[in-house]
């Protein structure tokens, strides 16, 4: 299944307030607006990040039409 077929695919950022939606699309063509503002983030330092069932993630580079919803999140500090 395609994002597209979906009811609405996002970009979220994990913020303070719990997330904040950066991008929405349902179509291939809406993706590109979410591509450029995934790339915008990383580029500030973010991990994006795509659920790959129940306890298991991927770190993604760019942005995959297939996924439902992205996370942004920023490195856990600490070490």
């Amino acid at each position: 299944m395609q994002a597209y077929d979906c009811p609405m695919a996002r970009l979220v950022r994990m913020d303070q307030t719990g997330h904040t939606t950066l991008a929405e699309w349902t179509s291939s063509a809406d993706a590109a607006s979410a591509e450029a503002a995934l790339q915008s983030a990383l580029e500030q330092g973010y991990y994006a990040v795509v659920s790959q069932g129940e306890g298991q993630a991927e770190q993604v580079s760019t942005l995959p039409l297939d996924a439902n919803l992205v996370i942004l999140r920023r490195p856990i500090a600490g070490g």
